[in-house]
C-alpha cells in the first residue's frame, strides 16, 4: 500500500501518518478506538502480524489466516467508550457486499492497548 494513499480507517489522513505508524510499531495506539482503527485498516492492508499482536492472549486464535475474496471497503464508528467500540465494516466477498457489526471491547495489558473480543448482549 502507498504511504501517502488515505488511511483505510477512515480518519482522512494519510496511511503512512495514521494506522500506518503503529502498524510499523513507530506508534502505539493511545485508546481503544485507535486500536479499533489500526485493527480495521491492518486487515483491509493485509497486516494479519498486527492484528494478531493487539489481541488479547486469552481470546485471540492460534493462527490468522488471510480471505483472499474478502475486501474490506469501508468502517463506520457508531460509538465508543474508554474500553468498547461499536462498529459497521463493510466489504465484498466475491463480488457480494456485506457488513460485519460489532460491540468490541479492549483492554489496557501492561501499558498497550488489546482488542479481547466481541461484546455479547
Amino acid at each position: 500500500m502507498s504511504l501517502q494513499r488515505t488511511c483505510p480507517c477512515g480518519s482522512g489522513a494519510t496511511y503512512d501518518a495514521c494506522c500506518g505508524r503503529l502498524h510499523r510499531g513507530s506508534a502505539r495506539p493511545v485508546s481503544a478506538l485507535e486500536l479499533m482503527r489500526a485493527r480495521y485498516a491492518a486487515y483491509a492492508v493485509g497486516e494479519l502480524d498486527f492484528v494478531f499482536r493487539t489481541w488479547h492472549p486469552r481470546t485471540r486464535p492460534d493462527a490468522l489466516e488471510p480471505d483472499p475474496s474478502l475486501t474490506w471497503t469501508g468502517l463506520t464508528v457508531v460509538g465508543s467508550g474508554e474500553d468498547w467500540v461499536e462498529f459497521v465494516a463493510a466489504y465484498t466477498r466475491a463480488g457480494e457486499a456485506g457488513e460485519r457489526r460489532e460491540r468490541s471491547a479492549f483492554e489496557l495489558r501492561r501499558g498497550d492497548w488489546v482488542y479481547v473480543g466481541e461484546v455479547q448482549d
